[in-house]
């Protein structure tokens, strides 16, 4: 049974390597964190560095752009995949070394004499809030503060501070690090993955331990730079406590010598290995998170109460009736047509812009199917925040295969509204390039300002022509064979003819389009707690990890567009306005709008750390991008849902 088993295990990551293998880029694609790695006590550690962050700037820094220590071998950078270089991740290597279950202080290095732009560029990141973060073992390390009687929990460590009543900077020189390990003794075959992220077995491993913990004191501790000087990395130095007193602290200043040191204490833990990522989701607003859920429940119930009278006893009670008449009876009754029975001649007519609002549909569906799918594998497990990016990654991919979908549906709309499928190869087109070729283009501005700040947030070059490449060889065609599906599929037909001539829609105290417009503030309704957490993960660099809470949210988002959507376009055929087409769109898809007004909402008051217009700019282009995808994914759903109703409705009774 065994040698079965081994057998398996080896097969399953086998076949793990070479799928991730058939990626362009070879070496830059990987699962971190899938497998747990056992350490036999002595054996060391490398910790990586990332970018340094600020939740002031949100313009990510490579670590070695301040002057840090380098290891011994140089600087060599770690292997990433799509969705860590897009969000602006460099992660590196450190000359932080830690030996298994040996306590230790150590010296890593003297620095040169600050240069005036050194000493100026550290007290500038040490001023914006910038955070060193650090990772052992794939865990980011940790850190804990004291505010109000509370203690709060953060990863990274700050690259310096700025004292209150002080006019100098002092940077954070000196590390006490507390490694959490856990016993292991492990039985049969265990596979793990090495520091480059490839899976392999190892047989008969013998008892050892697992990193199950990292956390940091950060401390600025003044030292002789002329003694400290002599000393070789990695020697032994005395353990000092943080100081308190300024004059003990490390300043920044020019033509000054920083030396960096750090100490390591192991300490054994009962946490297991696949528990240790609970530290950093801890789930404090639960409570927050189920009213949200009982807020949306309300407004579907009381949207469905609405969808219940309209068909149950205005529509049905109209067609029940018709139905019981005779002939006569039935011909009388065309000749005093009122309500929505009247545009029966025109309700079906050619919206305008027929062909921008079937793309704009087939994007929504595509955005749709990417959504849903990543939520549901991020809420069963597969896409764990251990693994860096792939939440990214698997998004991007989805939606390339998804285009097949996309062009289906774009073509099929098409052809219905036409009722011919000519014209459906630039439908597919544009279908392909729509919504990408917006976001491209938001990118490329957005881009153009990090190049110019040399931020590590900067997509490179090759990467864009990388996309670029995904998106004419896999989405593109893709699309296009959805659309000659849609081509061959069965054409949807209209229950009634169109008249010739388009019926004067009777003239309104108010636009229609206000009506529209407000009908977005019930989705948004459901929506708006779950979005402060999503902005609060994205801009503050929170882990989030409700995805259970998000699908339930999103489920309910679905519902609440569809009901929206067809109360109004019910109320638009009422007074005699045929053109419901676009408004069934923008009705639930209207929830954009506030979607972008919160994002600016929270901008102004929830981000008031946020410095300068490059930042602002950053967040603007970013929320810009998330409430076009909303808009189309909802008004999609909307239309669709509208268009089946108004199908139903008029092919219940036959009028001549």
């Amino acid at each position: 049974m065994l040698p079965k088993m081994a057998s398996a295990r080896w097969i399953s990551a086998s076949l793990l390597v070479l799928l991730l293998s058939l990626h362009p880029a070879v070496d830059a694609f990987y699962l971190p964190g899938t497998f747990m790695h056992t350490y036999e006590p002595g054996e060391e550690i490398s910790a990586k560095v990332n970018s340094l962050t600020s939740i002031e700037t949100e313009l990510p820094f490579s670590y070695y752009s301040l002057p840090y220590c380098q290891p011994p071998e140089g600087v060599k950078k770690s292997a990433e995949n799509l969705g860590e270089v897009l969000m602006g991740d460099q992660i590196d290597n450190s000359p932080y070394r830690f030996r298994v279950n040996v306590n230790e202080s150590v010296y890593l290095c003297t620095t040169d004499p600050l240069t005036k732009e050194q000493a100026e560029l550290m007290k500038n990141r040490a001023r914006n809030l910038y955070q060193v973060n650090m990772i052992l073992d794939n865990l980011p390390v940790m850190r804990f503060t004291e505010q109000n009687g509370m203690t709060i929990q953060w990863t990274g460590y700050p690259v310096g501070y700025n004292p209150m009543g002080s006019s100098e900077d002092y940077v954070i020189n000196h590390l006490k690090f507390r490694v959490l390990v856990h016993p292991y003794q492990a039985q049969g075959d265990v596979v793990v993955t090495s520091e480059d992220g490839v899976a392999m077995v190892e047989s008969d491993r013998k008892s050892g331990f697992q990193v199950v913990g990292f956390e940091v004191v950060p401390c600025s501790v003044k030292r002789d730079p002329e003694a400290m000087a002599k000393l070789k990395m990695y020697e032994k130095v005395e353990s000092v406590s943080c100081p308190l007193e300024l004059e003990k602290s490390q300043v920044i200043r020019e033509k000054e010598r920083i030396t960096f040191t750090y100490e390591v204490e192991y300490v054994k833990s009962n946490i297991k290995w696949p528990s240790r990522w609970d530290a950093y989701l801890k789930m404090d607003g639960a409570k927050v998170h189920w009213f949200s859920i009982m807020n949306s429940m309300m407004v579907v119930f009381f949207l469905a109460g609405i969808v219940f009278v309209i068909f149950l006893r205005t529509v049905r009670r109209d067609l029940t009736r018709y139905e019981e008449m005779d002939k006569e009876a039935q011909a009388q009754m065309n000749e005093e047509l009122s309500g929505w029975k009247l545009v029966v001649g025109d309700v079906f007519r050619e919206p305008c812009c027929s062909k921008l609002l079937c793309v704009m549909v087939a994007d929504g569906i595509q955005i749709t199917g990417m959504a849903v799918v990543t939520i549901v594998f991020a809420a069963l497990g597969f896409l764990s925040p251990a693994s860096r990016g792939m939440l990214l990654t698997g998004m991007i991919i989805l939606y390339l295969f998804l285009g097949i979908i996309a062009g289906y549906v774009g073509v099929r709309v098409w052809r219905t509204i036409k009722q011919t499928s000519e014209g459906w190869k630039s439908v597919a087109w544009l279908t392909s390039c729509f919504f990408p070729g917006i976001v491209f283009i938001i990118l490329t501005v957005l881009n153009s300002i990090l190049w110019g700040k040399k931020s590590t947030g900067a997509i490179p070059i090759s990467l864009f022509f990388t996309l670029l490449a995904l998106w004419f060889c896999i989405s593109v065609p893709l699309t296009l064979i959805g659309g000659l599906l849609g081509t061959r599929a069965a054409s949807i037909e209209f229950p009634v003819r169109t008249n010739q001539i388009p019926r004067e829609i009777p003239e309104r105290k108010f636009p229609s389009w206000l009506l529209v417009l407000g009908a977005g503030t019930l989705p948004f309704g459901t929506l708006f707690i779950e979005l402060f957490f999503i902005l609060s993960s994205i801009w503050l660099g929170r882990f989030y990890y409700v995805f259970g809470f998000l699908f339930i949210v999103l489920f309910l988002l679905v519902i609440v567009c569809g009901e929206v959507s067809l109360v109004l376009t019910y109320m638009h055929l009422c007074v005699e306005d045929w053109k419901w087409w676009w408004k069934a769109f923008f009705a639930s898809g209207s929830v954009a709008f506030y979607v972008f007004l919160y994002s600016i909402n929270y901008l102004v008051f929830d981000l008031r750390s946020l410095s300068g217009p490059v930042s602002a700019t950053l967040y603007l282009g970013y929320s810009l991008i998330m409430a076009l995808a909303i808009m189309l994914s909802t008004g999609a759903i909307g239309f669709l849902l509208s268009f089946y109703f108004v199908h139903y409705l008029f092919s219940s009774v036959k009028i001549d």
